[in-house]
């Protein structure tokens, strides 16, 4: 009797791996993809690894790996960044139809391949180590995944991280980015993962008669070390993001800071035209004078929110109305250097007049700038609506304001933590966010504030963030959202902040982590091997 059900039970398990692997990780690829705006199933990324590592660790012909691995990171990636198809059509640019088509494909493919290269990376190390024991190869494992999303976070292309799925939803788990920042988080995703793939690669190589006849007393998935290793790391790990979620915020008077978000509301396909401008000006003079009559301390504007150069600036009607009013404006802009130009946010004091500049530092690839000008620029059209060149701001600015140092970002740099990080160990008080994210679908700006809420929760610090079209936003420092704006409508709004000057674990040590991963975990294999 029990020899029939050891035969039957194996033969179960032998049909759940039976099916192709190619199917498996794209299937769990899929959903760690859907784990993000615009379905936003976060808990599935728990889980959605788990399936392709014990492909990997389970692979009797190695080299057959990469086609799985290689899937998983172009369903997940590819699913996550589907927003990019939002760029086309680009006719407002003057780009035709079919070109505006071609180039957005390129994007969408080149940045999903990426991904999917990144995986495979991966997979061939977990391959190599198939022969380790299972707590090594965890270890392994989630010290490399996080060493590879370093290496990438660190060039030009760069948003999905497995860190990300977890945000807006899982405030408590995004709490350990302020020990060693995001990678804190996909570090705990992956050990899990890994924890799980090992607790089902443990049963369906120890299922003998043993087993089944102590399963009426006790269910294997039940006594698996691995498996109670792993909802163990996984409670404890949210157990110490509540902590830290828990801890109060000091919000004292003099501290208090009342911002107004203009969200103006212009159609990027109207931002080249005279038209364009005249409503922009409008708009932002007009949300500008309705916020400063409600007292506000100073009022934020959208990335690119007047499409002028900044000699032209100070003679727009926004402008004049922040002299009359005297309240503090953060205005987007167009700032000159030499010949070229920057994506810049102004400052301007209570006499209208600029007394600080920060200049984007992170340009969008191919909406930007054309990385491999020499040998692309002929092949893709730059998809910038000025006919000037665009460079990027200086790597290590700081932002002063007559409220003190400030965290500034413009549109794709909330995907660096770095860059808030950097700010935050030199001063800054409050963050400004500061967005245009009307040509990208309607998940894109979700997404771009779930990135934004993972800056404030790693700082320590408030946040209001300003958009053209949505979502505009104000974030506390344990990432609540205290207001949103809707979508595609012009907005305005007042609430208060308060400045800090707490550091962080992360804002102090940087991303500590991974080092430590890595370097443990290659001394013990190395001991291991030997």
């Amino acid at each position: 009797m029990q020899k029939k059900q050891s035969k039957k039970q194996g033969r179960q398990g032998e049909k759940l791996t039976s099916l192709p692997p190619s199917l498996i990780a794209l299937a769990s690829g899929i959903l760690m993809g859907v784990t993000v705006a615009p379905v936003g199933a976060w808990f599935l990324a728990w889980i959605a690894l788990a399936p392709l590592w014990v492909l990997l660790v389970t692979s009797s012909k190695p080299k057959h790996q990469f086609p799985p691995a290689f899937l998983w990171g172009v369903a997940f990636h590819g699913i996550a960044l589907s927003w990019i198809r939002g760029i086309h059509p680009m006719t407002w640019l003057g780009v035709p139809w079919l070109p505006s088509l071609a180039i957005t494909l390129f994007c969408w493919g080149f940045i999903t391949v990426l991904g999917g290269i990144l995986v495979s990376i991966w997979a061939a190390v977990m391959v190599r180590l198939g022969e380790q024991k299972s707590w090594l190869r965890v270890l392994i494992g989630t010290a490399v995944w996080c060493g590879l999303e370093s290496l990438w976070s660190a060039g030009p292309l760069w948003w999905s991280s497995l860190a990300y799925t977890q945000s807006p939803h899982n405030l408590v788990i995004l709490h350990l980015g302020q020990l060693s920042g995001p990678n804190a988080v996909t570090a705990a995703i992956v050990a899990v993962n890994g924890l799980i793939a090992e607790a089902w690669r443990n049963h369906t190589h120890t299922e003998n008669a043993e087993r089944i006849s102590s399963a009426a007393s006790a269910p294997l998935w039940f006594v698996n070390k691995y498996l109670v290793t792993g909802v163990g790391l996984l409670i404890s790990l949210h157990l110490i993001g509540f902590i830290l979620y828990s801890r109060p915020i000091a919000q004292t008077p003099e501290a208090a800071l009342k911002v107004g978000i203009v969200q103006g509301n212009i159609p990027n396909r109207l931002l080249r035209s005279s038209e364009g401008f005249r409503r922009a000006e409008e708009n932002y003079t007009k949300g500008y004078i309705s916020l400063a009559n409600q007292g506000v301390d100073a009022v934020l504007t959208a990335e690119g929110a007047l499409p002028v150069f900044q000699r032209n600036l100070m003679t727009t009607a926004l402008v004049a109305a922040v002299k009359e009013k005297g309240v503090v404006a953060w205005i987007g802009a167009f700032g000159e250097t030499g010949r070229s130009y920057t994506i810049s946010l102004f400052t301007f004091n209570s006499r209208g007049e600029i007394v600080s500049r920060y200049d984007k530092a992170k340009l969008v690839p191919l909406g930007e700038y054309i990385p491999f000008e020499e040998i692309l620029g002929g092949i893709v059209e730059r998809l910038s609506p000025l006919e000037a060149h665009q460079v990027a701001g200086a790597a290590n600015q700081i932002f002063d304001t007559p409220f003190g140092r400030a965290i500034a970002s413009i549109c794709y740099e909330s995907a660096f933590p770095e860059q808030f990080r950097y700010q935050a160990a030199a001063g800054g008080q409050f963050i400004l966010s500061s967005s245009n994210d009307a040509h990208y679908s309607p998940s894109m700006p979700f997404q771009h504030h779930a990135q934004d809420i993972m800056r404030a929760i790693e700082t320590d610090r408030w946040s209001a963030r300003a958009t053209n079209t949505g979502y505009s936003a104000f974030i506390n420092p344990h990432g609540r959202t205290l207001w949103i704006s809707g979508y595609n409508t012009y907005e305005t709004h007042a609430e208060t902040i308060y400045r800090r000057q707490t550091k962080t674990l992360y804002v102090r040590w940087g991303d500590w982590l991974t080092p430590l991963l890595l370097i443990s975990s290659g001394g013990l294999w190395l001991f291991q091997k030997r």
